[in-house]
């Protein structure tokens, strides 16, 4: 009997691409600018959008990558999600796309006349490291003028950013400079960061870390809990469904409300059924796994670790390793 199957869906969201001009140092997706330009099928939305609906989700954020990439298909998903029936909490946006006010304002309203009606601005360092805080000001000016609604994250963040040139990107160290070289250490006590995907490497020499025998013991004894948490699901443009905040873990959307079957999807059962122990255990005696560093921040970095030691391993052997991408960027 499967120890994992996704019924209902409480809050969460789609990812339109996984592509992104900036390649941020805390992105639980591992975005960049060399992934896959492919975008969201307004086709696909429509029934990503009908299949939420009929797992009792109502509304959807929209994000990436970097959604407004491609200003033409994003407009079509949220007409999409109108079509639905599916209202659209917010889009994310990173404010790259940013030209002039004239263009976005005409982009907000398009976007409004689709049922869009509020943006979730990030303003973070790592975010200001690949785009000057000029273009998020432009960004939220132009919001204010459509008639739309912003969601800063986060506010607190604007006072470090104002301090340093605005029309420019800054470094991290450029911060610890300004802030003092702790301050990287102090963003979490800030701003919510899950630590998984890219923020593992940045946080790994922040934080203690411990060998593989450590994690294993004081890890929980089962991922169940975690990979069937629906308070902040996402399914994206290729129709999987990401259990968690488990990025790099994936199912089909079609199987959803009922048992994932063990013999499709062997490792996300394996973490259901044993946690990081099962996995541990699967990959050593079955695939000769060895850990591929001496320390690891959490449980989640070891599994990270097995995962990518698969991917190569066995090239698409696993469904549940999706997509691509994700591990393609671990390889960099």
């Amino acid at each position: 009997m499967s120890h994992l199957s996704i019924r209902r869906l409480a809050s969460g969201g789609v990812i339109t691409n996984y592509y992104c001009v900036s390649r941020c140092a805390h992105c639980l997706y591992n975005s960049s600018p060399r992934r896959d330009k492919a975008y969201l099928d307004p086709d696909l939305a429509e029934t990503i959008f009908r299949q939420i609906a009929a797992h009792g989700c109502r509304s959807v954020h929209i994000g990436g990558g970097e959604s407004f990439l491609d200003p033409e298909g994003l407009i079509r998903v949220a007409t999409a999600a109108r079509d639905a029936g599916m209202g659209i909490d917010y889009i994310e946006t990173n404010s790259a796309w940013f030209v002039d006010t004239a263009q976005a304002i005409a982009l907000l309203g398009e976007l409004k006349a689709s049922g869009v009606h509020t943006l979730l601005v990030s303003i973070s360092p790592f975010h200001n490291a690949h785009i000057p805080y000029t273009r998020v000001k432009g960004v939220i000016n132009a919001c204010r003028q459509a008639g739309l609604n912003v969601f800063p994250w986060v506010n607190a963040f604007v006072r470090d950013l104002t301090r340093l040139d605005e029309t420019k990107p800054h470094p991290m160290q450029d911060f610890e400079s300004a802030f003092g070289p702790d301050y990287l250490r102090r963003i979490p006590d800030r701003y919510w960061i899950h630590l998984g995907g890219r923020a593992l490497t940045t946080f790994r020499d922040v934080y203690a870390s411990h060998d593989a025998r450590h994690i294993l013991a004081n890890s929980p004894p089962s991922c169940a809990q975690a990979l069937s948490d629906t308070s902040h699901f996402h399914i994206d443009l290729y129709g999987n469904y990401i259990p968690g905040l488990c990025a790099g873990l994936a199912f089909s959307m079609a199987d959803l409300g009922r048992p994932l079957a063990p013999d499709k999807y062997p490792l996300l059962e394996c973490l259901a059924a044993g946690g990081i122990q099962g996995f541990w255990n699967l990959a050593t005696t079955q695939y000769n796994y060895a850990p591929q560093r001496e320390t690891f921040l959490n449980h989640c970095d070891l599994c990270t670790d097995i995962r990518h030691f698969l991917w190569q391993a066995r090239p698409g052997v696993f469904a549940e390793l999706a997509p691509a991408g994700f591990y393609e960027e671990l390889s960099q």
